[in-house]
């Protein structure tokens, strides 16, 4: 990892080193878009023909219920996931919305209420490994909003299948159709709707760049969806003074480096820590790794600021704005106001990265590429819409109608106006 300092770092030194590697969009679009073009006119046909290219097989059927489906899981893996879950629901339950009501001004009631967004998508990545946390972090939060249609798109195994921990999950969050089938195809035929798989609203989960620009593009398509964000390769900060762990520090970094050889690591250091030592860990625990050739990618492009202070390090950590900000200080809750910037936080020496990734309560669907600067990570308000309400008594009308009378007048709108005006004539006829 090659290092910086960050006092003798110039401003264009610095916005370059906050930059992702760019990603090309142009030439992706171009390999999705008869992806989705032949899914819109075939259907089932159409997602088949891609599955049975990227993936070998042709699964049968394409679209289940994983209510009517028998499961059989490991109990150990049970007792994991039902901890997990458990853990997760709580977290995303104690969100759920508060009703608000606000008299603005006598007789004038006004209200928000909440609806879920009827019927969502939930992507879960398959290929090399299954993941059934992914569905947990989608699944909960919208069997807690109360979503009607739960569509889960997944990569089914080389038989045409799909793992029975998915498959368990999909029933404990009533997930009403499991669409065996990833990539690009799979969010074509849920942002389209085919014979089988119900057309959602909105599209949640992480996915390959062929995933990401599928969303990208039908978001902005006569498919009308939302997605919850855009999104890049993993990433994960890690900011460690001088009562840091050298080894820890380690662990968290290569934690996240397994993931792709995309993915970017990023190490700031405070006087006392031991890089030395650090690095040196980073070697022997690389070594141990079944992934050690795609963490080593990872860990070669990736780079180590040194800093003055604590303070200094939190200033680059809100310009980077990365995905997951693990902070190894001593007494680390001190300096969450200075935290602006973040997909998720994990405090102190024994929170490492993973507890989120999998069972602490807080979800790991979050914003990469540095859009925490805008996005946050998905919640159970990412499976909901506000709506707002307003009563208005006759008494109401009279204390607010010249007002809205004034402002429509001033931006000539008669209609507007005398919205207003033939109620208050009534209303002043009548007393």
């Amino acid at each position: 990892m090659k290092t910086y300092s960050f006092k003798n770092l110039s401003d264009s030194q610095l916005k370059e080193l906050v930059q992702r590697p760019k990603m090309d969009f142009r030439s992706i679009f171009g390999q999705v878009e008869p992806i989705i073009k032949k899914v819109k006119e075939e259907g089932n046909a159409g997602i088949n023909h891609f599955t049975k290219q990227f993936d070998g097989v042709t699964p049968d059927p394409l679209v289940m219920n994983p209510a009517d489906t028998e499961v059989t899981v490991d109990e150990d893996i049970k007792e994991a996931i039902d901890t997990a879950f458990d853990n997760i629901y709580q977290f995303h339950k104690a969100q759920l919305p508060q009703p608000l009501k606000v008299e603005t001004m006598p007789g004038v009631q006004c209200k928000r209420v909440t609806r879920p967004i009827e019927r969502v998508g939930l992507y879960v990545p398959g290929g090399t490994a299954i993941l059934p946390s992914t569905l947990m972090m989608l699944g909960i939060p919208a069997m807690l909003a109360g979503c009607s249609t739960i569509v889960v798109a997944t990569p089914p195994d080389s038989e045409g299948s799909v793992a029975d921990e998915i498959l368990y999950i999909a029933k404990k969050i009533s997930a009403t159709h499991l669409l065996k089938a990833g990539g690009a195809q799979a969010i074509a035929g849920m942002a389209l709707g085919t014979k089988t798989v119900p057309k959602v609203d909105k599209i949640l989960g992480p996915g390959n760049q062929y995933v990401t620009a599928a969303k990208m593009m039908l978001q902005n398509s006569e498919a009308q969806i939302a997605i919850d964000m855009p999104a890049g390769p993993s990433e994960v900060l890690v900011i460690a003074d001088e009562t840091a762990n050298p080894a820890y520090v380690a662990a968290d970094l290569l934690s996240q480096a397994e993931h792709g050889e995309d993915s970017q690591v990023v190490l700031v250091a405070t006087p006392g820590f031991d890089l030395s030592r650090c690095q040196n860990e980073i070697n022997k625990q690389l070594g141990e790794l079944p992934r050690q050739q795609v963490a080593q990618k990872a860990i070669d492009k990736s780079f180590i600021l040194t800093v003055d202070t604590l303070e200094e390090g939190l200033a680059f950590s809100n310009q980077y704005a990365p995905e997951h900000l693990i902070v190894q200080c001593k007494n680390p809750e001190q300096y969450e106001d200075q935290i602006i910037n973040a997909g998720s936080v994990f405090l102190g020496k024994w929170t490492p990265e993973s507890a989120g990734d999998y069972a602490s309560g807080t979800n790991h669907t979050l914003p990469t590429y540095g859009y925490a600067r805008m996005f946050s990570g998905v919640s159970v308000d990412s499976f909901l819409k506000q709506i707002t309400m307003q009563q208005i008594s006759s008494d109401g009308l009279q204390n607010v109608g010249p007002t809205i009378e004034k402002l429509a007048g001033l931006e000539k709108l008669e209609a507007h106006k005398n919205a207003v005006t033939i109620r208050l004539r009534d209303i002043n006829q009548n007393t």
